[in-house]
């Protein structure tokens, strides 16, 4: 049995769709264990190219349970479109399951996300996340185990608060029967997916199953320790799949951090090692491929920058990693020299803390410049196999961070993984 959670190790968009694909083909349960569809896991196999919102990235493997965990919050028409895609392609839902205490992402939610966000917000994806999680602790939320009985009279108690929420800021109200018409078809198509997520987990604990917990986006936009506000509404870090789990955090094995060769960041907030978008664009794309630097979400260009080592070292102290996932070595093929941040200056003297989101504005980052490599690596297949200069990249990140890099993506495909012994 083995328990593994694979999270981000900067600020999303790390890849870790890509790494949990792979993995996943030995794994007997994925748990998807928090967020929602506001960000993208992109999947390139010999499916085809998938960008997965809220459907674990296990999906492929026909034997293998995908539960979307109780600490995420579901749209269930995103759920619906997503199953739609799945079966379009030939892809089989069997093991799909639904934590029956996840909480929904109500069309209200969506509608105030975009009028908050058209008042003066912080670059949300405008889905709705935020405003879920704050019914969910204002203990007022529904949650997917409600569709099993749809309780009409406590809906329309609930939208007298909403819609003044909505009038406030002079958005779309709702009424009762609009929600109840959608709501019949979330109950058909959604309801035949419901379990007791604690009770499944702890069986496939208890029978040795080899599980791999999936996280959303990373470090940096965890609510409670990221560059706040401009973060999620969850704790994508990885003692949290053994909080929304319910289980202990000694039954987790293996953490595994992913990170970019470079760096990336959607949306508001400090990004310290950000270059100038005309240095960007090489690195970024022209968003043709599916693994150019655009939102698997929103279609948004991604802000670009050099990889960030103190982020690095913030993310692997609040997760603890045992292994490193490095993705998208292959992106630096052509670049004659490549600069690494190894530090940060605060106020003229360097700092080893990683600084609040005001101060993060005001750093100046550190750097180290390493020769490039000038070589294609998309067809090395062993750590041996790349450049000279690849390899002491490689090196140079894990010596830095203390943790061993298992796993180097050098293209987009899932046959683009080495597997680096460690």
């Amino acid at each position: 049995m083995a328990v593994k959670v694979v999270v981000g190790a900067q600020f999303g968009d790390e890849g870790k769709g890509k790494i949990v694909d792979w993995l996943a083909q030995d794994a007997d349960m994925i748990v998807r264990f928090q967020g929602g569809d506001n960000a993208g896991h992109t999947v390139i196999n010999r499916h085809g190219v998938f960008k997965l919102h809220i459907i674990p990235c296990g999906i492929f493997n026909s034997g293998c349970k995908c539960l979307i965990g109780t600490g995420t919050v579901v749209n269930p028409d995103v759920l619906i479109e997503e199953m739609e895609m799945f079966q379009n392609a030939g892809i089989s839902l069997e093991n799909l399951l639904l934590s029956d205490r996840a909480q929904l992402i109500m069309p209200w939610h969506v509608a105030l996300d975009e009028a908050m966000e058209r008042s003066g917000g912080i670059g949300t994806t405008k889905r709705g996340i935020g405003q879920a999680y704050a019914e969910k602790y204002l203990r007022k939320n529904f949650r997917a185990g409600d569709l099993r009985s749809l309780d009409k009279e406590k809906l329309s108690r609930h939208l007298k608060y909403v819609n003044a929420m909505l009038s406030f800021y002079g958005a779309k109200t709702f009424s009762p029967d609009e929600i109840m018409e959608k709501a019949l078809i979330w109950q058909k198509k959604v309801v035949p997916l419901l379990c007791d997520a604690l009770d499944t987990i702890h069986t496939a604990i208890m029978n040795n199953d080899n599980i791999i917990f999936e996280g959303q986006l990373g470090a940096m936009k965890d609510i409670d320790h990221g560059i706040y506000p401009f973060v999620t509404s969850s704790n994508p870090v990885a003692a949290y799949a053994a909080v929304s789990g319910g289980f202990s955090p000694k039954k987790i094995d293996c953490i595994v951090g992913v990170c970019k060769a470079f760096s990336s960041a959607v949306g508001d907030g400090p990004f310290p090692t950000e270059m100038p978008d005309a240095d960007a664009a090489m690195l970024r794309g022209s968003g043709t491929n599916p693994d150019d630097e655009y939102g698997a979400r929103t279609g948004r260009s991604r802000r670009i920058g050099w990889l960030d080592l103190p982020v690095l070292r913030f993310a692997n102290l609040v997760n603890g990693f045992d292994e490193l996932a490095l993705t998208k070595l292959d992106k630096l093929d052509s670049l004659p020299e490549i600069k690494i941040c190894t530090h940060y200056k605060l106020n003229g003297r360097i700092i080893s803390n990683m600084p609040n989101t005001s101060d993060l504005y005001k750093v100046e980052p550190v750097y180290e410049t390493l020769p490039g490599w000038l070589s294609d690596t998309t067809r090395c297949k062993t750590f041996d196999e790349l450049p000279e200069n690849a390899r002491k990249y490689v090196d140079f990140i894990s010596n830095y961070i203390g943790v061993p890099i298992r796993y180097i993506g050098n293209g987009p495909g899932r046959e683009n993984i080495i597997l680096h012994a460690i």
